[in-house]
C-alpha cells in the first residue's frame, strides 16, 4: 500500500510542474467570421468570410494564457450578393488581388469576467496593420463524440472601424457604416 502511494505521490509532483502545451485548429464547418456594416444608415448588411483559419495555442486548461492566429482570404467575401461580393473584392474596397487575407496575431488576452476576456492583437486589413481588442468567451470544452478528440468553443465580437484600414475611403458614411461589427463563432479541435 505504502508502494503504491508513494507512486501516486510521484506522480502528482511531476505532473505538477509539467507544462501542457496544446495547439487547436478551428473545425470549418463549425466555425463562421461575419462581419454587419449599415447600409444608408437604414439597415444592416452582413457577410462572411468563407475559407479562413485559426489556431490556439495554450498551456492551460481554462485558455487564459491563449495565443490566437488568425488568416482569411479575401477572396472568400460572401454577402448573398455576387455583384456586391465583387465589388467588395476590387480595389474599391478589400482590393483582394493586391492583398489576398486579412491577419490577426493576438498579443495579449485579459480576463474580464467568468469565461470572458478582452482579446488584443495585430489586425491587418489591405495591408495596413492596427492595434484591435474585441470581446472573447470561452464557451466550454467537451469531447467530439465523432473524432473523440478535446473540442473547445468560442466566440469574438467587438467592432473595428473600417477607416483605420483604408477600407473604400470613396465611400461615406452615410453610404455604408464606418463601424463594422464582427463576430466570430469557432469550434476548435486540440491537435
Amino acid at each position: 500500500m505504502k508502494k503504491i502511494l508513494f507512486i501516486a505521490s510521484a506522480f502528482v509532483a511531476l505532473t505538477a510542474f509539467t507544462v501542457i502545451n496544446a495547439n487547436w485548429k478551428n473545425d470549418k464547418a463549425h466555425s463562421q467570421l461575419a462581419f454587419t456594416v449599415t447600409h444608408l444608415g437604414v439597415s444592416d448588411v452582413s457577410g462572411t468570410f468563407n475559407d479562413f483559419d485559426v489556431t490556439v495555442e495554450s498551456s492551460k486548461p481554462d485558455f487564459s494564457d491563449a495565443v490566437f492566429t488568425l488568416s482569411a482570404k479575401i477572396a472568400s467575401i460572401d454577402t448573398r450578393v455576387e455583384m456586391r461580393n465583387n465589388h467588395l473584392k476590387s480595389a474599391d474596397f478589400f482590393d483582394a488581388e493586391k492583398y489576398p487575407t486579412l491577419d490577426f496575431k493576438s498579443t495579449s488576452l485579459k480576463r474580464a469576467g467568468k469565461n470572458k476576456f478582452k482579446l488584443s492583437g495585430d489586425l491587418t486589413i489591405h495591408g495596413v496593420t492596427k492595434p484591435v481588442t474585441l470581446d472573447l468567451e470561452y464557451r466550454g470544452s467537451v469531447e467530439n463524440p465523432m473524432s473523440k478528440k478535446p473540442t473547445a468553443g468560442f466566440q469574438l465580437t467587438g467592432t473595428i472601424k473600417r477607416s483605420d484600414f483604408g477600407i473604400g475611403p470613396k465611400f461615406p458614411e452615410k453610404m455604408v457604416s464606418d463601424i463594422v461589427r464582427i463576430k466570430a463563432d469557432g469550434e476548435f479541435a486540440q491537435q
